[in-house]
């Protein structure tokens, strides 16, 4: 493979555009460009989460994802182009089947928290929810790759279980909602 940047810097983004992997140019706050920046910010999360000690499934898992998440950047930088398949969205189920089956029936909303890779898992689960209404705001605009918007609904319900199996890891436990802290009933 050769070199894919021999110059970092073109200067044509200057006026607030920028290309898309078709040649055609759109605002860089455009929904576009929203989608597969907030994908790629999401990419990066995973990364630093990925800094942290994890179970060898979990890890393994989310090296797939960075892929994945790549890939739909790529697929959403340009036009028409399809990779996210069934077959992505299967394996985040499957996955997540078995990460759920070892944990304990939710009775209470959790909070972000209970160590320092379930917080950052649980930021990641945030930016996913919000790669995937960027991406619901493209396909308003565009036809776009309906698997790619799956994959982030079902990545997000992947990252939830992984941070709450995170917490729990090393004798850890959820930081749980209390519902009435104040002495409210709600």
């Amino acid at each position: 493979m050769g070199n894919r940047l021999s110059k970092i810097y073109t200067r044509t983004g200057d006026d607030g555009t920028t290309g898309l992997g078709d040649g055609s140019r759109v605002e860089k706050d455009g929904a576009w460009v929203e989608s597969y920046g907030t994908v790629d910010e999401l990419n990066s999360i995973i990364g630093l989460l990925l800094t942290h000690t994890l179970p060898a499934v979990i890890q393994q898992c989310l090296h797939e994802v960075q892929h994945d998440l790549f890939d739909l950047g790529g697929e959403l930088c340009i036009p028409s182009h399809r990779i996210i398949t069934l077959e992505h969205v299967s394996r985040l189920e499957n996955t997540l089947d078995q990460l759920n089956e070892e944990l304990p029936t939710l009775k209470e909303f959790i909070l972000p928290g209970g160590n320092p890779a379930a917080a950052v898992c649980h930021l990641a689960r945030t930016v996913c929810r919000r790669a995937e209404r960027r991406v619901v705001s493209l396909m308003r605009e565009a036809e776009i790759n309906v698997y790619g918007l799956h994959y982030l609904n079902r990545l997000s319900d992947l990252l939830f279980v992984i941070a709450r199996v995170l917490a729990r890891a090393n004798g850890g436990s959820e930081v749980l909602w209390q519902r009435n802290r104040h002495g409210v009933a709600s």
